[in-house]
């Protein structure tokens, strides 16, 4: 369908979300002309807000409409211990789940050195200041189960050798409730590999 220049441009504009095809783009951007106005005011300042307003937290990376995050000021938190994690998204998952109250610390990337990403590009450095200025007991390792992931974890472990650090890593296996049949090999050899006693 020949749609108005301005719909065409709201349905490209949808296209660029992740996940979104040229269907879903163009059910979105029809179901704006039904929103009332209020809405539709809401989603424009929302996306501007998130581009003018969002920024990275100073001490961890996390996003955060001011110099510092909420966690990073949360004085109840457990402070010598750090979640290392990739991005913003893995704090989000972590903190739904409300058990863990330590702290956290952003890389923002993993080292790859395939597409060209060094420790220099993530935020390794301010990690390991973080570690020796706020007294670091425990370093806890949430990243993807990756060539890239354990690449970053033994470059980071292999910096602290000889700390006093305790240096951990989440586990990775098999999820609760899956048929073994459809578990693919990696998962299935590191579930193997990190096998616990159960007696």
């Amino acid at each position: 369908m020949n749609y108005p220049p301005t719909i065409k441009n709201l349905i490209e504009c949808y296209k660029k979300l992740p996940g979104i095809g040229e269907k879903t783009a163009e059910r979105l951007a029809l179901s704006v002309l039904s929103m009332e106005e209020k809405v539709v005011d809401l989603f424009s300042t929302s996306l501007i807000d998130s581009k003018t307003k969002i920024k990275k937290c100073q001490i961890c990376n996390h996003l955060t409409e001011n110099d510092k995050c909420d966690i990073c000021l949360d004085t109840t938190r457990i402070k010598e211990i750090l979640c290392v994690v990739e991005d913003p998204k893995n704090v989000i998952s972590f903190e739904k789940i409300g058990t863990f109250k330590g702290k956290y610390h952003v890389l923002n990337g993993l080292i790859s050195p395939l597409d060209g990403i060094s420790p220099e590009d993530i935020n390794v450095n301010l990690l390991l200041d973080r570690i020796e200025k706020e007294g670091i007991k425990e370093l806890i390792f949430a990243l993807r189960p990756s060539i890239e992931g354990e690449t970053t974890i033994l470059y980071i472990t292999k910096i602290l050798t000889g700390s006093s650090v305790d240096i951990t890593k989440i586990a990775h296996g098999i999820p609760m409730g899956a048929d073994m049949e459809y578990v693919d090999l990696m998962t299935l050899e590191t579930a193997l590999d990190n096998r616990t006693q159960v007696s």
